[in-house]
């Protein structure tokens, strides 16, 4: 296949498993209790590294048929990595790994691969046409380890040199996994052995790049000094080779191998506060990859690579904590002026907004978190409270049927809360809906939140769910009160930030001030921003153009990453909405809307009152909910 036409940069075959990290920094493994679910195997970390750094990248693996492997199926997917031939395995499992973090110097980890889906690779998965769409094929060590794996890598790089495609071997020695250490024992990243040196040095003819560590290059050239080592890996193969030291930086031998350090030049590392070294190879090859596929020369493509690994040992994980090639290159451009990017308040807000999970490009979100208001409705219509869970179970059926009818793919949303509508998110969940929920203790003010710590809150959030907080707030509040609102909100986004839930920021003038000059809300936000508050998404009332239009060029200055204004009813008349939409229409920044009571409000009312049937309230409250987005899409149009 003509270079000019090949679809795919770069193939990754090799480890691709999940990684569970231990939560409890400081722990035992044996102590810790909680762990986080990542994406993790050399080759996936390394697939998923390029292509958020903008490669078009493919996974060539297996994972097994069941949520393990459908995890890692969708991480590659949402990060645009071509899993055409991530083949499912029927009759394995996907990988898995435990980690720990004890210190920075101890990482106990734990390889569960035992008959494992990556590990069943065979020659016959490996597609002659499918390698000749790719500019180049990356290997990890491991699958050298195996003979059913090594025949496929071997088949793999057969048809790379002969349709002319680079190749490139991470040496990724881990002991455990060629079977030199116990099986508990993944922690150890050295261990001499003739065998695994002579395997190793039977292909390394085959490779245009080799990279690795000190250690790595010892075993690929058979002795623990490194430069001897690098002699050996020379006599075998012509590759460059990229050796990686440590925070001082990597070096590139293209030629004949020095006798002294002094003789190589070092491209400098990039100095962090280490938290976990465990994955910083891959966002370094991930970085190399970049610059060499581009043709960037070594000198920017080892840049890449050094601060690409230099920000994932300063994070939790590897693949989510791998830089996207907006974040990595607003480092660059900068680094001289940030000393330490791993608390870089900039580069760490780049990180989360560009790492986002999904896109929405328009929301039509039916709002039904309200509770006090509903239950003000059951008390006045002789009905127990135990009657709205079943309610809010109705409205998210009605919300469905609307959403269905509507065509609304990847537009329909809900804002519902966890006091009475907990079964309708849990049924919603994992749909690929938008969906909200809220914290703050209605109509507080000033500002509660309804169940205690934030913090505590979000651990048992999905985190596809997001954090909508309602403030009153006026500018000319008084002073202790602002001050008591702002350091509650400042509290809520810094937990967002911690856990990795977006923030939905509703802002509302107070209903019994004397003053509610829409200008204000130019001012509110202006503040908040002042703050260091960033939320993802603002929800804010009926506006007029001219408002928007003051408020939309605040927040493109403030966060060009801003995910939009969502307009939210307030209980307004369907017509005073429609108006409303008109006069949003015109400004990209507003997505959409989120209005509940609108859509729901009388039909509830008779439904408590037993003058509806389930499916007649189901079927009123979508033909609402239909009004309204008929009207965003006639405003839009």
């Amino acid at each position: 296949m003509n270079a000019a036409v090949k679809r795919l940069d770069v193939i990754c075959i090799g480890r691709v498993a999940v990684d569970l990290y231990a939560q409890q920094i400081g722990s035992r493994l044996e102590d810790v209790a909680s762990f986080a679910k990542y994406l993790g195997g050399s080759s996936g970390n390394v697939a998923f590294g390029t292509a958020i750094q903008g490669l078009k990248s493919a996974m060539l693996a297996r994972v097994g048929d069941e949520h393990n492997g459908r995890f890692l199926r969708e991480t590659l997917n949402r990060a645009g990595v071509d899993t055409e031939y991530l083949i499912t395995d029927k009759s394995r499992l996907t990988a898995l790994v435990m980690l720990g973090i004890k210190d920075q110097e101890t990482f106990p980890l734990i390889f569960y691969r035992d008959n494992c889906a990556d590990m069943a690779l065979t020659p016959d998965d490996i597609s002659e046409e499918y390698i000749a769409s790719s500019r180049a094929l990356a290997v990890t060590g491991t699958h050298l380890s195996h003979a059913n794996t090594r025949a496929a890598v071997l088949k793999a790089l057969e048809y790379a040199r002969r349709h002319g495609l680079r190749t490139a071997l991470d040496i990724d020695y881990r002991p455990v996994l060629w079977g030199l250490t116990s099986l508990g024992d993944g922690e150890t990243r050295f261990i001499e052995s003739g065998p695994v040196t002579s395997q190793l040095q039977e292909v390394l003819h085959l490779f245009n790049l080799v990279v690795g560590t000190e250690e790595e290059f010892h075993i690929a050239g058979g002795s623990t000094d490194t430069l001897t080592a690098l002699k050996n890996v020379r006599n075998a193969t012509k590759a460059t080779l990229v050796c990686k030291r440590g925070p001082m930086g990597c070096v590139v031998l293209e030629g004949d191998i020095p006798d002294s350090w002094d003789q190589v030049p070092l491209q400098q590392g990039v100095r962090v506060e280490v938290l976990n070294v465990l994955g910083a190879g891959d966002a370094f090859m991930s970085g190399l990859l970049r610059g060499w596929l581009n043709d960037e020369g070594w000198e920017q493509a080892c840049r890449y690579a050094n601060a690409c690994g230099a920000l994932v040992v300063s994070r939790h994980g590897c693949a989510p904590a791998m830089p996207t090639k907006v974040e990595l290159d607003d480092y660059l451009q900068r680094a001289e002026s940030v000393p330490r990017p791993d608390v870089d308040e900039r580069l760490n807000h780049l990180h989360r907004v560009t790492s986002r999970r999904q896109q929405w490009p328009e929301l039509c979100i039916f709002a039904f978190d309200h509770r006090k208001q509903l239950a003000d409705l059951a008390r006045e219509t002789g009905r127990d409270e135990a009657c709205i869970p079943q309610l809010k179970l109705l409205l998210l059926a009605a919300a469905e049927a609307a959403a269905q009818e509507a065509g609304l793919d990847q537009r329909s949303g809900i804002l519902a809360d966890g006091t009475y509508g907990q079964r309708a998110l849990n049924a919603i969940t994992g749909k690929g809906w938008w969906i909200g929920r809220p914290i703050e203790l209605p109509s507080s003010r000033p500002l509660r939140l309804e169940h205690g710590n934030i913090g505590s809150q979000l651990i048992d959030w999905p985190l596809e769910h997001v954090v909508k907080c309602l403030v009153f707030y006026h500018p000319d509040d008084p002073a202790a009160l602002r001050a008591e609102q702002d350091a509650l909100l400042l509290e809520v986004w810094q937990a967002c930030n911690k856990s990795g839930h977006e923030l939905l920021l509703e802002v509302i003038l107070p209903e019994n001030g004397p003053d509610k000059d829409e200008r204000h809300y130019h001012t509110m936000l202006e503040h908040f921003y002042q703050l260091g508050i960033k939320p993802d998404w603002w929800k804010l009332p009926p506006l007029s153009s001219a408002s928007w239009q003051q408020i939309t060029a605040l927040i493109e200055r403030e966060d060009p990453w801003s995910r939009g204004i969502l307009i939210l009813g307030l209980d307004a008349p369907s017509d005073k909405l429609r108006a409303g939409f008109a006069e949003a229409a015109a400004h990209p920044m507003i997505k959409g809307f989120a209005v509940g009571r609108t859509i729901f409000g009388q039909p509830s009312r008779r439904w408590m009152q037993g003058e509806l049937s389930d499916e007649a309230l189901i079927e009123e409250v979508k033909r609402n909910y239909l009004t309204l987005i008929g009207y965003w899409r006639e405003a839009r149009r």
